[in-house]
C-alpha cells in the first residue's frame, strides 16, 4: 500500500529571522509512519521545520506552500492509496504593521519599535485541494478542537469530510476528550485511547479495505 502521511507545523514569516507557528510536534504523524512501515508499506512521511519528532527518511517543508507542491509532485508521480493529513498548517498569512498601520518591510524589525501589531488573513485550505491531488485515495483529514463538546466536534468532522470531499476525519483535543475519535460522514466509527493504539487501528483498518 502506498500511504502518504503529513503532520508537524507550517509557519509564516514575520520578517526574516521571526516567524509565527504553532505547538504541532508530529509525534502522531511518526507513530503512524512508524506502524506502516513495520507492517511493509511504502510511506512518504512530510513533516514541518517545527516538528519535535521525526525520522531519516522525512521531507520537510516549512510554508503551507512547500508542502501543497509535495504533494502535487507525489500524486504525479504515483498512484496513493490512502493520505493521512495531520499537519497542523498556518490557517493566516501575518503582515507586520506599525502602530499607525503602515507595512514594516525591514528584514529584522526593530526591537525598539514603538509598538507592532500583526495583521492575520486567512490562507487557502490544502485540505480543499486533496482531492484534486489524489482522486482514487482514501483521504483522511484532522480536526483538533479545545472549545465545545464531543458531539458537536463530531458533526464538525462530518462536515468537513462533506465539503472538502474526504473519506474520514480524525477528531482529538479537549473537545473530544481523552484519546483520537475516527469518523466517517456516518460519524463516530472508532476511538482510541492514545497514538500508538489509534495508529495500530488505522492499519488495521486500511489492510482490510477500509471497511469498518
Amino acid at each position: 500500500m502506498r500511504v502518504v502521511i503529513t503532520g508537524g507545523p507550517s509557519s509564516e514569516p514575520i520578517d526574516e529571522v521571526r516567524i509565527l507557528t504553532n505547538t504541532s510536534s508530529g509525534e502522531l504523524a511518526v507513530t503512524l509512519y512508524d506502524r506502516f512501515i513495520d507492517a511493509g508499506h511504502d510511506v512518504e512521511l512530510l513533516l514541518g521545520e517545527g516538528a519535535r519528532h521525526g525520522r531519516g527518511g522525512a521531507r520537510h517543508f516549512d510554508r503551507n506552500e512547500a508542502l501543497a507542491r509535495m504533494l502535487a509532485a507525489i500524486a504525479r508521480a504515483d498512484e496513493v492509496d490512502l493520505v493521512l493529513h495531520a499537519a497542523a498548517l498556518a490557517d493566516f498569512s501575518v503582515t507586520p504593521v506599525d502602530a499607525a498601520g503602515a507595512p514594516l518591510t525591514a528584514a529584522k524589525i526593530s526591537s525598539r519599535s514603538e509598538g507592532v501589531r500583526l495583521l492575520l488573513v486567512p490562507k487557502p485550505k490544502i485540505i480543499t485541494d486533496l482531492r484534486k491531488f489524489f482522486r482514487n485515495a482514501y483521504l483522511v483529514g484532522w480536526k483538533l478542537e479545545h472549545e465545545g463538546d464531543r458531539a458537536a466536534l463530531i458533526e464538525t468532522a462530518r462536515q468537513q469530510v462533506r465539503a472538502n470531499h474526504l473519506n474520514a476525519c480524525v477528531v482529538n483535543g479537549r473537545a473530544y476528550g481523552p484519546g483520537l475519535g475516527f469518523c466517517t460522514e456516518a460519524g463516530l466509527i472508532h476511538g482510541a485511547p492514545g497514538k500508538a493504539a489509534f495508529a495500530d487501528y488505522v492499519v488495521s483498518f486500511a489492510e482490510g479495505g477500509f471497511q469498518r
